[in-house]
């Protein structure tokens, strides 16, 4: 049986929301679809804590989508934001926390020379797109099913997490002409993308990845995977385009492409960079990036690129974290790691708990998840009964099967306690 907890005030919210908003939402996981029952709406958070508009209590496995590394309301952002809110909010113009933050970007990733602020992953993807396709004069891409690079036209062809969620292949609304100059590839399949560069040779401009996948839930590369794009697209001529927005300064302080020692002619970036404002941004060489316009010919704009809020929010985030923080990340992430695999071998649970540095999640298959073929074997039902148990103990995971599960800097050994307990609790229950 369910603990026992009140939601009667986001059952109020979601229905009024339901006559103002598609699904009431403002992006489609959050409906609960794919778990059932009602979404909850969080008033505040602290740290690793969330508390919803019932006064409920959650540690919190979603951090806003990995955006939250440091832990919520954090006071190094908080006061950043608030003073740079007290001076205005909004110029749509250049500010002095671009520079600071742009430095920042630029000393901790190897392969950017310079960089250009955008407001989203999508936008920033959007941005590296045409970039790739103006420097190789080229149109066609490769991407991998279940990578997820934004909400993309062109994109938008097995494009995992909030798409698979609801079965969907592809979107309505983008015409095949669209998505006609898209190849897709299975994720760690490096000779799928070599048979791809050979039947069009001089076409591809450029092959997105997600080093780290996090959009099927948490995949990760296969040892030798990236370092075979790389080679790929340095023999054909095609630039590597590294989708970082989860894991840049997520899995290490350079990104997955520190992490793995392979570097992106042009590296995407959003989350944690923001500190939890809404943020993006694509980087590379020197010689790549002066094709962007106002220097260049290939052209990107934004009112609110570079807004000042999450400048100082970024740069306050950024500046606070130190090779130890990953030290601290590793030991809490291995804790629940090892702590939810003795829990789920207790109970006789085939799941697969996949991890790098603070990011996670569970396959409930015997399968080896290498790719989203195998990570659509999971047991969403059984997920969703799960999803529900844990939440009526006061864990938040993400509400779908596919997707990955994220630790925070405020999350302690005494929270994977009691994660871990909740676990076995609820598996109890569903046991019965």
């Amino acid at each position: 049986m369910m603990a026992t907890r009140s939601i009667a005030a986001s059952e109020k919210l979601y229905k009024s929301a339901c006559d103002l908003m598609p699904g009431g939402v403002n992006s489609p996981v959050r409906a609960f679809r794919a778990v059932g029952g009602t979404p909850i709406y969080f008033s505040k958070g602290k740290g690793s804590k969330l508390w919803d508009v019932d006064g409920n209590e959650y540690i919190d496995y979603v951090c806003s989508w990995g955006a939250i590394l440091l832990g919520h309301a954090d006071a190094r952002v908080t006061e950043a934001v608030s003073e740079a809110a007290s001076r205005g909010t909004s110029f749509g113009a250049p500010c002095e926390a671009e520079i600071d933050l742009a430095e920042l970007v630029i000393d901790r990733i190897p392969s950017i020379e310079m960089v250009r602020f955008v407001n989203s992953g999508s936008e920033a993807n959007m941005g590296a797109i045409r970039l790739a396709r103006a420097a190789t004069g080229r149109s066609k891409l490769i991407k991998f099913a279940g990578n997820y690079h934004g909400a993309i036209d062109s994109l938008l062809a097995k494009s995992g997490s909030g798409v698979a969620t609801f079965g969907l292949p592809d979107s309505a609304g983008v015409p095949a002409s669209v998505t006609r100059e898209t190849y897709l590839v299975n994720y760690n399949d490096a000779d799928g993308v070599e048979r791809i560069f050979q039947a069009h040779p001089g076409g591809v401009a450029a092959m997105l990845v997600e080093p780290v996948a996090g959009n099927m839930g948490l995949v990760p590369p296969e040892p030798g995977f990236l370092e075979k794009l790389r080679k790929l697209c340095d023999d054909h001529g095609s630039l590597l385009i590294l989708d970082e927005v989860m894991t840049g300064f997520r899995v290490g302080m350079g990104g997955a492409s520190t992490l793995f020692g392979v570097h992106g002619d042009i590296t995407v970036m959003g989350k944690v960079i923001g500190g939890g404002l809404p943020v993006g941004a694509y980087g590379a060489n020197r010689k790549l990036m002066e094709m962007v316009a106002p220097v260049g010919p290939v052209y990107q704009a934004g009112t609110l690129s570079g807004n000042p809020l999450a400048m100082a929010g970024g740069f306050a985030a950024l500046s606070a974290l130190e090779s130890k923080s990953y030290d601290e990340l590793e030991k809490i992430g291995s804790l629940l790691q090892s702590g939810l695999k003795e829990v789920f071998e207790n109970y006789y649970i085939n799941a697969q708990v996949q991890r790098v540095g603070s990011m996670i999640s569970v396959f409930f298959t015997s399968a080896q998840v290498l790719d989203f073929e195998t990570a659509q074997t999971t047991d969403r039902m059984f997920f969703g009964r799960l999803f529900n148990e844990l939440l009526s103990r006061g864990i938040y995971l993400p509400p779908s099967a596919l997707e990955s599960w994220f630790i925070s800097l405020s999350h302690s050994e005494s929270d994977i306690d009691r994660t871990v307990q909740a676990l076995s609790d609820s598996l109890k229950a569903l046991s019965q």
